[in-house]
């Protein structure tokens, strides 16, 4: 009998046989539905198609890369959260994966259970009002609109998760606005990158403390007047990172 179609759906982009069908394998161990796309044109049909809650996107692939991919489905205005998987150790490519958009990068080869943590983490940043870097008791009658935050020239529309700088919108993935919402929140308070991976990125451990920094240069080319000159999201040497208003 085949998975009700409720069940949420993960493209696996991967060329190699024997990794995509173990990865699929536990996918569906896990209650969800996997379909593989052995290369980018294949991926990006697939992903078009089938609108899944999640891609597992290799790096090197037949005819056109996992960049490729990954800038195609965002030039297209799919903002499906997206892993990105690689055996290159390339800080280039961790780093044009993240500024297109990707939520997350691990490196071959990867423990499974980290990746299935992974994945769960970020299946909850990308669910509308799921949580994110603050939980919350959630009331049992629906809850006011919160308040946007303001700071600079920079709006934040936490119910509509949307980011206005002069009026004008800017487009964040789900991690980087998470991130941001989350300086936003705590505001003035300085945190090391291990506690902004803990808090954001739902991980303990595992995920280099390099991303961190790629996120908050993305946040600062964003919306900083002078990215290299930042007044909001304030390096604090040896300490981590602290966001003034």
């Amino acid at each position: 009998m085949s998975p009700p179609t409720t069940t949420p759906l993960v493209v696996v982009v991967e060329d190699d046989a024997a990794i995509a069908e173990g990865l699929a394998l536990n996918l569906q161990l896990q209650d969800y539905r996997a379909a593989v796309a052995p290369d980018g044109e294949t991926a990006v049909a697939l992903i078009e198609s089938e609108r899944p809650v999640l891609v597992l996107l290799d790096i090197s692939l037949p005819k056109q890369s996992g960049i490729w991919v990954l800038e195609t489905i965002r030039q297209r205005g799919d903002q499906v959260p997206v892993i990105v998987l690689s055996a290159r150790q390339d800080e280039f490519d961790k780093v044009a994966a993240l500024r297109l958009g990707a939520d997350d990068y691990v490196t071959k080869p990867f423990a499974l259970a980290e990746l299935l943590a992974r994945i769960a983490a970020v299946l909850r940043r990308a669910r509308p009002g799921g949580p994110g870097a603050v939980d919350q008791m959630r009331p049992t009658s629906p809850p006011a609109a919160p308040p946007p935050i303001r700071f600079g020239d920079v709006e934040i529309d936490l119910r509509a998760r949307t980011v206005t700088r002069a009026g004008k919108p800017i487009k964040l993935t789900h991690l980087e606005f998470e991130l941001l919402t989350f300086f936003g929140r705590n505001e003035d308070r300085v945190f090391s990158r291990e506690e902004l991976l803990h808090a954001v990125w739902g991980i303990r451990q595992g995920t280099p403390a390099r991303t961190v920094d790629n996120f908050v240069a993305q946040l600062r080319a964003k919306l900083e007047t002078d990215p290299d000159r930042p007044v909001h999201l304030i390096t604090v040497r040896g300490s981590g990172y602290r966001f003034v208003g």
